[in-house]
């Protein structure tokens, strides 16, 4: 028996040539077998080269033809290229090809779309048999709890992804990641291959492809908010490190919570240079936030509110946007199809609440940080990935920090809530948004705060110094004129929120250090703008 392998480039006509006389001779002789391999045009050189060097031949051009000696065993033989083939063919069999040079050119490309069909489906496979290494740090906290049953129900990823699950967390918290790995296999989730516990440093992050950073579960105290800034630093340069030595070269990096979530993603990016451009800050708890408590004041659902925008500081001063805000679904007396939507600003007739009642709620939510519990956050971080991987719905607003590039004028080389769209696996920003103008006074209150933390942490300032604005410092000098013990400016963090803080020494944990949104009664202008 004789059999021949025929291997060429994908888009080559001399092996679509080739290819059309083998299966011809295959289908009329008993004992004539070919084996045919394609190969894409980026790769054929280097493979011709390595296998000319395994079996010392002498070919450069495609196609390749060998005949292997089934009945002998030993090596193969080569034959040669297309002529010799052809030749081979004439002399043996008396059979030749016809094929036009037209007809040649087209095979080839059907080769080529066909070879590309096949990888893609090579990698499908692959994706089967390696699964999606998931890592999640501080895996004891509540909102790993909460975040689990999400990922593994096929939501996130898709429906044929499967997924391999690693908790990170330090060695004290190793008996709650048992528990929470047994209750995990009691879901018998089908999308979920393995769920494994580390808490070896050395180990975190192997071939990870998705890492989630959560607020670190720990009980250190400090008693300055600098000595707070600063208490990220160590575990962003590890987990930098980390990253950088032991993920995948593709690996997302995606940064949730309710602490200094844009700082501690400037430091990953820092710490990880390599992935930079793969590492986000999640803002669609806050965004959630600000659409509840307009839903409630419009008695709707939260879901039938789009497109409120949070700028600046996910876990600190930041500005909620309502002028690109809609509402669907919204009983009153225009009624229209499901994709009939209102601007919310034109259906709130109280200028005051919004100003002053809306805003103030924020501030509370943002500033005890009390309801951005285990669920908001959660959920929160599965969107914002699920958006990641398949695109966020067509038309939308999405809410996310990233690293600033200048944009609306935003200084380059900090981590900003900004508005963007998250397509083909990557995010755009939203550059051509039109009547979205920030005010000077609110983009300087905005990005003062980042900037410092950024400083601070880096051993580059000393002391932090919250922004104050003209009716700051106005207030602080009425203050400074009543008897007071403790009037220093290390208790005086929050001019617009001292009665959330105790102003005797304590320790700062994770609660935020400044919590207010901007939208306050100094910037009242650029809210009746949106109003007005």
């Amino acid at each position: 028996m004789a059999k021949f392998v025929l291997a060429g480039r994908a888009d080559c006509p001399y092996y679509a040539k080739a290819e059309l006389l083998a299966d011809y001779l295959q289908k009329n002789l008993p004992d004539f077998r070919v084996h045919k391999i394609t190969q894409h045009p980026h790769v054929w050189e280097e493979w011709l080269k390595d296998l000319c060097e395994k079996n010392k031949w002498s070919h450069k051009k495609s196609p390749i033809i060998w005949r292997e000696l089934l009945d002998r065993g030993g090596e193969g033989l080569l034959l040669g290229g297309y002529n010799e083939f052809l030749e081979y063919a004439q002399l043996y069999y008396g059979v030749t090809s016809s094929m036009t040079t037209e007809l040649m050119k087209i095979i080839a490309q059907e080769n080529l779309e066909t070879h590309i069909e096949k990888e893609l489906e090579e990698e499908t496979k692959k994706d089967l048999i390696h699964p999606l290494q998931v890592w999640i740090t501080s895996a004891s906290v509540p909102a790993c709890y909460n975040l689990i049953p999400i990922l593994t129900s096929g939501e996130v990823f898709g429906m044929h992804t499967e997924i391999s699950l690693n908790l990170f967390d330090n060695k004290q918290a190793e008996e709650n990641l048992h528990v929470i790995v047994t209750e995990t296999r009691d879901l018998v989730a089908p999308l979920l291959r393995s769920i494994s516990i580390c808490t070896r440093v050395e180990d975190a992050f192997l071939q990870a492809h998705v890492i989630i950073i959560l607020d670190e579960n720990t009980d250190q105290e400090v008693y300055t908010l600098e000595d707070c800034i600063r208490s990220r630093l160590p575990l962003c340069r590890l987990y930098g490190y980390l990253i950088e030595k032991n993920a995948h070269d593709s690996v997302r990096v995606i940064v949730g919570g309710k602490t200094f979530v844009n700082l501690k993603t400037i430091l990953l990016m820092r710490y990880a240079p390599n992935v930079a451009h793969n590492i986000i800050a999640v803002a669609l708890g806050v965004e959630g936030q600000a659409r509840a408590a307009l839903a409630r004041k419009l008695r709707t659902t939260s879901s039938c509110i789009k497109n409120v925008i949070v700028w600046g500081n996910i876990s600190g001063n930041n500005y909620i946007d309502l002028r690109k805000a809609k509402v669907y679904r919204y009983e009153s007396a225009i009624w229209g199809p499901p994709n009939y939507s209102r601007p919310v600003l034109s259906l709130i007739f109280d200028s005051d609440w919004v100003n002053r009642q809306y805003v103030e709620t924020l501030k509370k939510l943002t500033a005890t940080g009390k309801q951005f519990g285990a669920i908001l956050s959660a959920h929160s971080i599965a969107t914002t990935l699920k958006y990641w991987y398949h695109g966020s719905p067509p038309g939308e607003i999405v809410s996310l920090g990233v690293l600033s590039e200048g944009q609306f004028g935003i200084p380059e080389g900090i981590v900003f809530s900004m508005p963007v769209k998250f397509e083909n696996g990557t995010w755009v920003v939203l550059t051509d948004l039109k009547d979205i103008e920030i005010s000077e006074q609110i983009m300087t209150r905005m990005t003062s705060d980042l900037i410092q933390e950024k400083l601070v942490a880096l051993g580059d300032l000393i002391s932090f110094q919250p922004y104050q604005s003209e009716t700051d410092i106005a207030k602080s000098d009425e203050k400074t004129s009543l008897p007071t013990t403790y009037n220093n400016q290390e208790n005086q963090r929050v001019s617009d929120a001292v009665d959330l803080l105790d102003l005797i020494p304590q320790p700062i944990s994770e609660k935020p250090y400044s919590q207010e949104t901007i939208n306050d009664s100094e910037d009242k202008s650029v809210e009746e703008q949106q109003i007005n």
